[in-house]
């Protein structure tokens, strides 16, 4: 090995949902047997198992404070180029601390963004090459542009045909696909009927709630298990409800679960929110499937439910039914989509594969000499 070979990377892992968590996890086990892996996060209890030799540092959030802002400092503009920029926030002060005084310390490689645009370019200003996680939405705005422009590359955790129109090629030239990073695969299981009590000889929709936000309201889904009533619901995950809903008795709400796989490896049709993990997971079984998005930022997930149903793996409507004739329409509209296709965009060998296109990438950039022109095929997936 060369002296440059030996060079760390790090990753902040963003804490809102898993499925950060999820995929850099993945992604730092593959990596762990090429260079050393550091990892920055707010959450310790977000992770699943992580393997030896991955160090891990825990960071104040940069998204939360237990102070109390002074009110000039909060009323200070934010610039276009940024996002998450607030003044007088200790926490974030400590933060960048950490961040920078690891850097000077490890002298790394490359550090990854899942996804912080902030920490993006304080990577491109303290003079260390990044890659930045891409998600969907639209972000075509100047600090997501600022971080983009800066990167060394892109991670996508999607498949090519799931890519949004409209990403500038420049964005696409050096983009690293990485279909299903972090996300388990799932095979058809006869028996998960039985181990979630699911009642025998009637068909079952499970709705799966994300794990991000405020929940799922269950209003509609009251109209869309009250339309079927030799049809039985379970929903997991977080919901929400209001006082003027009449629920029906096939209608279960199971919360949060530990057993997700299973719920969904014994449904006969599945609807969903457009979380990343979830898209993921859903897409192997084939089956049935409305995409309905939950409210992120930058619409993620309604541009993520567009290129689903473009790609024609499900239907999906930018808001719930309203009564059950907007649920039958949805309804026809899953059973004509061609699912089965999604079990061709979910990759079991994306960690493997995406650590040792990062570790090539992070030798051509220390040791490589400077291209002469780039091409596509350079970051092909």
């Amino acid at each position: 090995m060369s002296q440059h070979d030996s060079r760390p990377v790090g990753i902040f892992v963003h804490h809102q949902g898993r499925g950060h968590a999820e995929r850099c996890a993945a992604l730092a086990n593959a990596l762990v047997q090429y260079r050393p892996v550091t990892l920055f996060y707010a959450r310790a209890d977000i992770f699943p198992e992580l393997q030896s030799g991955i160090d891990v540092v825990t960071i104040p959030s940069l998204f939360e404070t237990q102070e109390r802002e002074a009110p000039r400092l909060a009323a200070m503009p934010t610039p276009d180029t940024l996002h998450c920029a607030p003044l007088g926030w200790h926490a974030i002060s400590d933060a960048v601390a950490t961040l920078t005084g690891w850097f000077a310390r490890a002298r790394p490689a490359l550090f990854i963004t899942d996804v912080s645009a902030e920490i993006g370019q304080l990577c491109r200003i303290a003079s260390v090459p990044h890659i930045a996680v891409l998600q969907h939405g639209d972000r075509d705005d100047p600090a997501h542009r600022a971080s983009y422009d800066g990167a060394a590359a892109l991670l996508a955790p999607y498949h090519p045909m799931l890519e949004q129109p409209g990403r500038p090629e420049a964005l696409r030239a050096k983009t690293i696909h990485a279909p299903g990073l972090g996300i388990d695969l799932l095979n058809p299981d006869p028996d998960a009927r039985s181990r979630i009590r699911a009642p025998e000889g009637r068909e079952l929709v499970v709705v799966i709630a994300g794990g991000g936000g405020q929940g799922t309201p269950t209003a509609p889904l009251t109209l869309g298990a009250r339309a079927e009533p030799d049809t039985h619901w379970i929903v997991i995950g977080g919901t929400f409800s209001e006082w003027h809903e009449t629920p029906p008795g096939n209608l279960e709400l199971r919360g949060w679960v530990d057993n997700p796989q299973d719920h969904i490896a014994a449904a006969d049709r599945i609807v969903s929110s457009c979380g990343n993990t979830t898209v993921h997971q859903v897409m192997q079984t084939g089956k049935p499937w409305i995409a309905i998005p939950e409210w992120r930022y930058f619409a993620e997930q309604e541009r993520k439910a567009e290129a689903l149903a473009a790609a024609g793996l499900c239907a999906s409507q930018p808001t719930w039914p309203s009564d059950a004739a907007g649920w039958a329409r949805l309804w026809d509209r899953a059973r004509q989509a061609d699912p089965g296709k999604g079990r061709t965009l979910v990759g079991g060998d994306a960690a493997p594969l995406a650590a040792r296109r990062i570790d090539a990438l992070a030798r051509e950039l220390w040791e490589g000499a400077a291209p002469i022109e780039a091409t596509d095929k350079d970051f092909a997936a």
